[in-house]
This record gives structure tokens, sequence and C-alpha cells, in this order.
């Protein structure tokens, strides 16, 4: 199979691609659109289970790729174009929009799937079909928002893990998040961050822990606040979906 170097890094994540083998596996049937196909594996997969595949890659280049891997498919149509910008066809049993980023903040196919959504049949599933974020106050030595990789960044844990936030990919995303979110602290020291982490509902039972390149946990720097065990703080948290790292706005205040 051809690849780039950042599809090699894709395919030596095992356990995506395995989670992501045994869904596809078990789902496919007729018209599937696979929306972002990069080198194609997911395409190849499908296909033979399959009555057609939509393969879409924006990227020339990558689209090349993907071209030579799905030579053998007789029922794969290559598209190369901007998802949201083509006309498809024939209505989806099945839509494959991979969602890799961390809570969806550096994730270009959010518009994607707001997009394309409305050519899902009524009955017909989304791949992955939702996320959920969690967030923990911890206290660490960072600068900006980073990815933490087998714990490194290394942090200090300062409370639970509290779910803030469940998206159905099969509903309208609003991309503006806005919370105040209530974090029971259960060490005293100082919290200076905060560590979301998203799980990956590839379906409703099949959940999909952070990968290396799934989802890595990231970590976002907030102001210092002095904290207790056993109290409550407030997190202020702000960004935008698909609008990039840089909309991040987090800070902690004490609860009154």
């Amino acid at each position: 199979m051809k690849i780039t170097s950042y599809q090699q890094n894709l395919l030596s994540d095992s356990e995506r691609l395995t989670a992501f083998h045994q869904v596809i596996s078990e789902k496919s049937k007729g018209i599937i659109y696979d929306l972002g196909t990069g080198s194609g594996v997911l395409s190849s997969w499908a296909a033979p289970l399959s009555r057609f595949v939509y393969a879409v890659e924006k990227d020339p280049l990558t689209a090349q790729i993907a071209q030579k891997n799905l030579s053998q498919f007789k029922n794969v149509s290559l598209m190369v174009n901007d998802a949201k910008s083509i006309f498809f066809p024939e209505k989806a049993d099945i839509i494959i929009c991979e969602m890799m980023d961390t809570a969806l903040i550096d994730e270009d196919q959010v518009p994607v799937i707001n997009s394309v959504r409305e050519y899902l049949k009524k009955d017909g599933d989304i791949i992955p079909c939702g996320v959920f974020n969690g967030v923990e106050a911890v206290n660490t030595n960072i600068n900006h928002p980073c990815y933490q990789e087998e714990e490194t960044p290394h942090t200090e844990l300062m409370s639970k893990l509290i779910i803030y936030d469940k998206i159905d990919f099969k509903k309208y995303i609003e991309p503006e998040i806005d919370y105040d979110i209530i974090i029971p602290v259960k060490n005293e020291g100082t919290v200076s961050a905060i560590k979301i982490t998203t799980f990956t509902l590839l379906t409703p039972d099949f959940i999909c822990g952070p990968t290396p390149m799934m989802n890595p946990p990231l970590l976002i720097p907030t102001n210092h606040l002095k904290v207790k065990g056993g109290e409550n703080i407030i997190l202020k948290l702000k960004y935008i979906m698909g609008g990039g790292l840089d909309t991040i706005r987090a800070s902690f205040e004490a609860f009154s």
C-alpha cells in the first residue's frame, strides 16, 4: 500500500485500526461515503461488503495515493474535492467520517459532517457515531496547549474526571463551546492546567479511548489557583470545534 509519512503514523496505531476494522466489517452495507479517505484503507475494508463506496479526498497528492490503493475495487469512486462542495448522486447507508482531534477543537471534519449529514438515509449510520469529553484539573508546567504522549508532560491530577460534553454526530454539531464546569478537588495544592480526554463512540456500544493518533489527551494551561481537597472550583471553558487550538480559553475561579 502506498502511503505518506503521516499516513504511516496512522497505520502504526494498531488500537485505532483494530477498532475501525471491527466496526466497518460489522456495519458496512449498501452505499458508503468515506469522507477524508486518506490512503484509502477504510474504503478498502468497506468496499467488499458494500454496493458502492464514494471515497472523498480533497488533497490531490493524497488522492493519488488513494487511487493506487483502491484501483482494484470496481465499486469505489474516488472524488477529489472538498466534501462540502460535492453533490452526491445517491444517499448513504453509512458515512465514515473519522474525527481524530481531542474535543474536536482542531478537527477539520466538524464542518464536513455538518454539511454532508443531509445525505444520510433516515435509518443510516455514521462511523464513528459520536464522542464524549471529560476534563480534569491538573498541576503541570506548560505555557501553551499540547498533547500528552506516554504521560509526557508529567501532570499531578487534582480532581476526578468530569464528563462535560456528549456529541451525537447524527445531529448538528454546534461549534461554539462555552461552559462553566464545577470541578470537585481531591488534593490540596495548586491547579495550573486542565487535561481534556475524548472517548470515541464507534457505535453506541463500542467505545474507543484515546490512542496515539486519535484524540490523545490535551493539556491546556490556566491561571494558577490554590485549592484544598474536598472543595469545588469552577472551570470557565470556551473553544470552537473546528476552530483550532488558538480558540481555547480556560480559567479557574473559586466556587462561591
